[in-house]
């Protein structure tokens, strides 16, 4: 695993969870209105998707596990070599599937579930960082 690499990946996730915690409205009303703040979330979100993913290849490899087939499975390869917990595992692959709506059929987003996800769900990205870090500092 090139630890430096994983340390910027994590460096931008943090980046990208900042932004979104930042530009969150108050309520998913103002967030319907404001087709700024609607790229700066879907954006800075489908960023921090990726770099998880990205990260959890990184640690995969690292363990010379074969490699997900899927961007989602990435968390249970994750989870089943006990590197994170389940309930992380399943949060991370429910942001994989916001991405991958964000990313191919942007028109269809749910701006409530958008801001749902801002306004509960950002710890999971926070907790995601803090698990890898440490394994970098054992």
């Amino acid at each position: 695993m090139d630890r430096r690499v994983v340390e910027q990946k994590l460096e931008s996730l943090r980046y990208c969870v900042q932004r979104v915690a930042q530009r969150c409205p108050e309520t998913p009303g103002e967030l319907q209105q404001d087709a700024d703040t609607q790229d700066i979330l879907a954006l800075n979100l489908s960023r921090a998707v990726q770099q998880c993913v990205d990260i959890g290849a990184h640690l995969l490899a690292s363990l010379e596990l074969p490699p997900p087939n899927t961007m989602g499975e990435t968390f249970d390869r994750l989870a089943e070599a006990g590197i994170i917990e389940e309930p992380l595992a399943l949060g991370l692959k429910k942001a994989v599937g916001f991405r991958n709506i964000a990313v191919h059929n942007y028109e269809r987003i749910d701006w409530n579930i958008v801001h749902s996800i801002c306004a509960r769900h950002l710890d999971d990205f926070r907790l995601f960082a803090r698990i890898v870090s440490s394994r970098l500092t054992d």
